[in-house]
């Protein structure tokens, strides 16, 4: 066994057991590849296809080791995260999240492990670099300060990167945070309903890459989930200032 590898379990067994969850939605050309390099962390690999009509099913549905889930119909991001933490924890700890796009490098899972620290349950989240480049879309870099902001002003953590959806969640803690967004606001809602339940939350640092022309595929759509944002972060700052004050008081 080779030594980085035989380390790279030791570090994972101190922590307990991970699997990696992909939700697709339509990544054809891209799903291959980042299941491939996701099954070389030698850790069970959960697909969730969140009712695709493209090829990527297909692409992946021979590869030895994968764990494919489907939704009939597309129920969003969100949902299909929630469809891979109930298969993780019948088999794992942890649930490490991992976009189909390709914009992250599954090996870059072992730096986020590592900054687990002892006897500690925390959620961790991708912090990605290099987001200023011309091929960063501006959506992308937009999107991030605002949810930035929006996160912290309804009572979560002060984060460099709250959009990325490279993260390790803690099971089963992550699934009974009554979040209730389905769709892109599931990833801002959860740090913000984690830090309400005292979670801790950290960032490490990783890659990112993105793809530039017809290659790069994203189903984020401007307006669209602006309003949905808009929306999610009303209701957390409402019951922020509304209803926690009263719950914590009763505790």
């Amino acid at each position: 066994m080779p030594t980085d590898l035989a380390d790279n379990k030791a570090d994972r067994g101190a922590k307990g057991a991970f699997a990696v969850v992909i939700p697709l939605y339509n990544h054809g050309p891209m799903i291959e590849d980042v299941v491939i390099d996701a099954l070389k962390l030698d850790l069970p690999v959960i697909v969730v296809d969140d009712g695709s009509t493209d090829s990527g099913p297909e692409r992946i549905k021979y590869l030895d080791g994968v764990h494919f889930l489907q939704h009939r119909d597309n129920q969003g991001k969100g949902a299909a995260i929630m469809t891979g933490f109930d298969r993780a924890a019948e088999i794992a700890d942890w649930a490490i999240t991992i976009d189909a796009d390709g914009q992250h490098q599954p090996k870059d899972a072992m730096n986020l492990i590592r900054a687990i620290p002892e006897n500690s349950r925390p959620l961790v989240v991708g912090m990605r670099q290099g987001m200023i480049g011309r091929e960063v879309p501006w959506t992308s870099r937009f999107g991030r300060k605002f949810s930035n902001f929006w996160v912290r002003m309804s009572g979560g953590p002060a984060l460099a990167d709250s959009q990325s959806g490279f993260r390790i969640y803690p099971l089963p803690e992550s699934m009974n945070l009554e979040v209730k967004a389905r769709r892109f606001q599931f990833e801002v809602e959860i740090l913000v309903r984690a830090t309400w339940a005292e979670i801790p939350i950290i960032e490490v640092p990783v890659s990112v890459r993105y793809a530039s022309g017809p290659g790069r595929i994203s189903h984020f759509r401007p307006f669209v989930d602006f309003l949905r944002n808009t929306r999610t972060f009303y209701q957390l700052i409402t019951r922020r200032l509304l209803v926690r004050p009263f719950t914590h008081r009763r505790r």
